[in-house]
């Protein structure tokens, strides 16, 4: 098993040769999207190959649709699995959402009703996906636009319901909670008092974007101050773990990626000063 910690960056065909022999400020880790990689052979195989080799390396997928209505997809889980295996994964990751319906990816991540019964159906699909999978399975909060019907409680509540009734854990996407409490009006801070701190094992921070209307999670941009801000609020509260800087369009250079990765870096070594530790653990 490969370890995990520090600052990663998420493994994009745009720079992964160049990232395969950087030298210095290199990331500490890698996350790779199985459902860009696992499928394909050639020169992206070997790639990929060359990053496992010199990387710790965690997969992060957008297929599990753990809250949908139709049955797990086997083949799917088989893949994750041997990727797990192959890069000595110590954990993967997919959202706490639904993301096909009919057995058709939906190319979108949508939200569950906030309800126990919802709740249920998510933590048996997780352990049951855990069942399948060796490596453990972390879930992510995803950004949402509207409520859907029927809610008995807020998003806050919903996740630790799920991840009470399951083995799973946490990851904690810092700029999803911000962009989601503007749009929905809600303290941030009171959504990371409810989160069971020894769950969460790793972060995303992320940019979002504005339409005039709303906040939308675009991962296109640097990580706005205010995301900072917040990430600083959950580290006092859950100590540094792994944090992943997620930019997806409007890709930069690799050397802006890293750039913003380091200001990450810099917060988490702050928060690993001993003095700090103890503060926290007490």
């Amino acid at each position: 098993m490969r370890e995990v910690a520090g600052f990663g960056v998420g493994l994009r065909t745009a720079f992964v040769e160049e990232i395969v022999g950087i030298g210095e400020r290199a990331p500490d880790w890698l996350e790779v999207t199985p459902e860009n990689w696992v499928c394909h052979g050639g020169r992206r195989r070997r790639n990929l190959d060359a990053c496992i080799e010199r990387y710790a390396v965690v997969p992060h997928s957008v297929s599990l649709s753990l809250g949908g209505p139709d049955p797990l997809d086997a083949g799917f889980l088989a893949s994750i699995d041997a990727l797990c295996r192959r890069t000595g994964a110590p954990w993967w990751s997919d959202h706490l959402c639904y993301s096909s319906l009919r057995g058709a990816p939906l190319h979108d991540l949508l939200p569950l009703p906030f309800t126990d019964e919802a709740a249920d159906h998510a933590a048996a699909r997780a352990d049951e996906t855990m069942r399948r999978v060796e490596a453990p399975l972390l879930l992510e909060n995803a950004t949402f636009y509207s409520h859907m019907p029927g809610a008995t409680m807020d998003e806050a509540a919903f996740l630790v319901a799920v991840l009470e009734r399951c083995r799973a854990g946490l990851l904690l996407d810092v700029n999803n909670i911000y962009v989601s409490a503007i749009n929905h009006g809600f303290d941030p801070l009171r959504y990371l008092d409810a989160i069971p701190a020894r769950a969460v094992q790793e972060m995303h921070l992320a940019g979002f974007d504005r339409n005039g209307l709303c906040l939308i999670d675009t991962h296109g941009k640097p990580v706005a101050g205010p995301v900072w801000n917040l990430y600083g609020e959950a580290l006092t509260r859950v100590g540094p773990v792994p944090t992943l800087i997620e930019w997806d369009t409007d890709l930069p250079s690799l050397a802006v990626l890293l750039e913003e990765a380091g200001k990450a870096q810099e917060i988490l070594d702050l928060w690993a000063a001993p003095e700090l530790a103890d503060a926290i653990a007490a």
